[in-house]
């Protein structure tokens, strides 16, 4: 009778053993379910509140205690056959948005690029004066820069006087809708133009020295160095920046709504936060309001997922 050995099983030379699967990790998420239920509280109820709201015939009538009538998708269709209305305003806001957006880079740009020429001690001052800027409360910058463009007391009607000889007292900058955005774009731009020059002097100063002098010595000028070599190496912070100015450009409310209280027409110059604010809170459409803060939160949404796509791509790089 005979016997057989089990001989221990070798594996070959070079062969790869599958990767183990790991478990993933429970800690992690336990420490975050506080801040989720926070942020589902706190965000996720007024959204999903607003969701269902856009789809009932909400009125002040409603505040009271009256039930909500289901109308389905009559609001939804209501806010996207309004041309005049709807349309006119969410155009009117992207327009405004693309051209404060443009400004704020180009200027915060030229800002950063002017900090890395200066002295320590000037630097200094440009920096200070940049915080100070960003810290001023939108509503207070508002007032403010509204008094320097005041119809009988503004700093620039009695400039204008003095300067050009004519009488200037009594002028109404805001009146005239094209003139309101150009003093809504200084208000909005001046807030913002901080955060980009800080955030693009952070970026172009870790640029390598050796790099910029070895494009010198090839004979690469000023602006060439800066379009061939600093923006490709703060491409993705010039995205971010990008991406965060649209959408806080996009639903700025605070300025225009202050500005309109000041004396501008406010048919001419809603934007689409003002808008939804005007449709709800003043005429009493919650409905319709709700319809457009949706189809304005699905915008967002859309522009939020290319910055998050575009900054997955920059960490898997």
């Amino acid at each position: 009778m005979s016997s057989t050995t089990l001989e221990p099983r070798t594996e070959r030379p070079g062969a790869v053993r599958p990767p183990k699967k790991r478990r993933p990790p429970i800690l992690p998420w336990t420490l975050l379910v506080p801040s989720l239920v926070v942020l589902g509280v706190l965000v996720g109820y007024p959204i999903v509140r607003l969701f269902v709201m856009s789809f009932q015939k909400y009125e002040r009538a409603q505040l009271m205690g009256q039930p909500a009538e289901w109308v389905g998708f009559d609001n939804y269709a209501q806010v996207l056959t309004d041309v005049q209305g709807f349309w006119t305003v969410l155009l009117r806001s992207f327009v405004f948005m693309v051209v404060c957006v443009a400004l704020t880079l180009v200027l915060g740009t030229l800002i950063a690029l002017l900090m890395m020429r200066l002295g320590k001690g000037f630097r200094l001052l440009v920096s200070i004066g940049l915080l100070l800027a960003w810290a001023m409360p939108a509503l207070a910058a508002t007032i403010v820069w509204g008094w320097i463009f005041d119809t009988q007391y503004g700093v620039i009607n009695n400039l204008l006087t003095k300067i050009t000889g004519d009488n200037w007292m009594g002028h109404s900058w805001l009146l005239n809708p094209l003139q309101f955005f150009l003093i809504a774009t200084i208000i909005i731009v001046w807030g913002a133009i901080p955060f980009v020059a800080f955030t693009m002097y952070a970026g172009l100063t870790q640029i390598p020295g050796e790099v910029l002098e070895a494009a010198q010595l090839d004979g690469a000028g000023p602006v060439k160095r800066f379009r061939l070599i600093m923006i490709p190496y703060v491409r993705s912070i010039i995205t971010v920046l990008i991406v965060l100015s649209i959408i806080w450009d996009l639903r700025v409310f605070t300025q225009i709504y202050a500005l309109q209280g000041v004396g501008g027409d406010r048919e001419k110059t809603n934007t689409i936060g003002v808008y939804i604010y005007q449709m709800g809170m003043a005429q009493g459409h919650y409905g319709l309001a709700g319809a457009i803060s949706v189809i304005f939160v699905f915008i967002m949404l859309g522009i939020s997922f290319y910055y998050v796509r575009q900054t997955v791509r920059e960490e898997e790089l």
